[in-house]
């Protein structure tokens, strides 16, 4: 594992820990990074209990409750749609904080409006707050998807600490 995920892992089981919250993901395009990165760390089963792969919009209804409609009017890469995903992953999972992630790693699926290298955020909390981000990363599919991880330990890391 890349040096900087692992060290954004350790840093966000040492937050989680410190309020004894549990951290919950639901992810599309990163097809489980975020939640392999959690589980490399040690000790990791005292702040993270269950993760989502919902790679199809069928799955991201029946697991995390997201809404044809949503999908049917926005897409999967979406800020409404992360946003339905976050909010459910938090309910399924019981947990204090969530994140969502959904794009275009490529090669192919991008469109002018929603280039490969698109990627959308969510970041929920239990207090009902939701904090949304769409990225654009560069590079191949590896390179994009590695990108996302990062970008969702951060944000996991910065609604951690920085949430009364």
């Amino acid at each position: 594992m890349n040096k900087a995920i692992a060290q954004l892992a350790s840093d966000l089981g040492a937050a989680l820990l410190s309020r004894a919250w549990q951290v919950t993901c639901a992810e599309s395009c990163t097809g489980g990074g975020v939640a392999a990165a959690i589980t490399a760390i040690p000790g990791s089963s005292s702040w993270f209990g269950a993760g989502f792969v919902t790679y199809s919009n069928n799955h991201k209804q029946t697991m995390l409750g997201v809404k044809e409609a949503t999908l049917a009017q926005f897409g999967a890469v979406s800020e409404e749609v992360v946003r339905e995903m976050a909010q459910g992953a938090l309910l399924a999972a019981a947990a204090d904080i969530a994140v969502a992630v959904s794009g275009i790693a490529g090669p192919d699926g991008g469109t002018p409006s929603k280039p490969v290298g698109t990627v959308w955020f969510c970041w929920a909390l239990a207090d009902g707050s939701c904090h949304t981000m769409r990225r654009g990363f560069a590079g191949d599919r590896s390179q994009v998807r590695e990108q996302a991880v990062v970008a969702a330990l951060e944000g996991l890391v910065h609604y951690t600490k920085n949430t009364v």
